[in-house]
């Protein structure tokens, strides 16, 4: 698999540089992907600019990954202006999958969800602190 890969402490970005997302990529994708997701990487961006076509196994990679980021309360970002492309993977109906058409854009997304889960955070310790249902005492 033709690629790079840029860290960040928020997230990685991984830029392929194949023109098809099939045969022995879905495999090197899902390496490469696992073991960023180890070193606490859980929000990647993948940009897919040069790739054309995904195959059943790239398909089926990208399920994996995604569901893999999101149990680390992070997100998969997937970045392609390709129509064609966008449509094969809207299509494919995996659960919160987002597909973005710039790099800035999946930045951005990365961000809003950090954001959304230091609220859920601070809302259960809320929640913790003075019990379920229950208000403070004055």
């Amino acid at each position: 698999m033709n690629h790079s890969i840029e860290k960040n402490e928020q997230y990685a970005l991984i830029r392929l540089t194949e023109s098809e997302f099939s045969g022995e990529v879905p495999v090197q994708f899902e390496t490469a992907t696992r073991s960023l997701i180890r070193e606490g990487h859980s929000n990647l961006i993948v940009d897919l600019a040069t790739v054309k076509t995904v195959d059943l196994a790239g398909l089926a990679s990208i399920r994996k990954i995604n569901r893999q980021c999101s149990n680390e309360l992070g997100m998969l970002v997937l970045v392609s202006k390709d129509d064609d492309l966008i449509e094969q993977l809207e299509g494919t109906n995996i659960a919160d999958l987002t597909v973005l058409p710039t790099v800035e854009e999946a930045i951005d997304a990365v961000f809003m969800n950090e954001l959304e889960n230091d609220f859920r955070e601070d809302d259960d310790e809320y929640d913790g602190e003075y019990g379920a249902g229950t208000e403070p005492e004055p």
